[in-house]
């Protein structure tokens, strides 16, 4: 993994993630871009494994609902946004045009 892919990680997944353990994941998975999804998907799961909402009526309220809310946005974000391995990117990004172009019939018959 090269200091680019490892620095798109750091800012998908925050400056917390463990450098070596991503390493780890990169040399199994090969894509950064898998790397990111399987820590949010991590990440998501320890999020539903304990309750989303505990009330301690007159004390306290925790609500981890928008917690999980972002994460999902996250791991789409992930799925839709470009990532620094993907196939294309190093090809013609600038070379791309679009044309638009008039149909006309050649006689027009009245």
């Amino acid at each position: 993994m090269d200091e680019f892919q490892r620095s798109w990680l750091l800012a998908q997944l925050g400056p917390d993630a463990d450098p070596a353990d991503l390493e780890r994941r990169y040399f199994r998975l090969r894509s950064v871009r898998g790397v990111a999804l399987e820590v949010l998907g991590e990440r998501r799961a320890k999020l539903l494994a304990d309750p989303l909402k505990v009330t301690v009526d007159g004390v306290v309220t925790m609500d981890l609902q928008e917690n999980l809310r972002g994460i999902e946005r996250q791991i789409a974000q992930v799925h839709q946004g470009p990532s620094p391995d993907d196939p294309g990117d190093e090809e013609d990004e600038g070379d791309t045009a679009m044309e638009v172009t008039w149909l006309v019939p050649a006689r027009r018959y009245r």
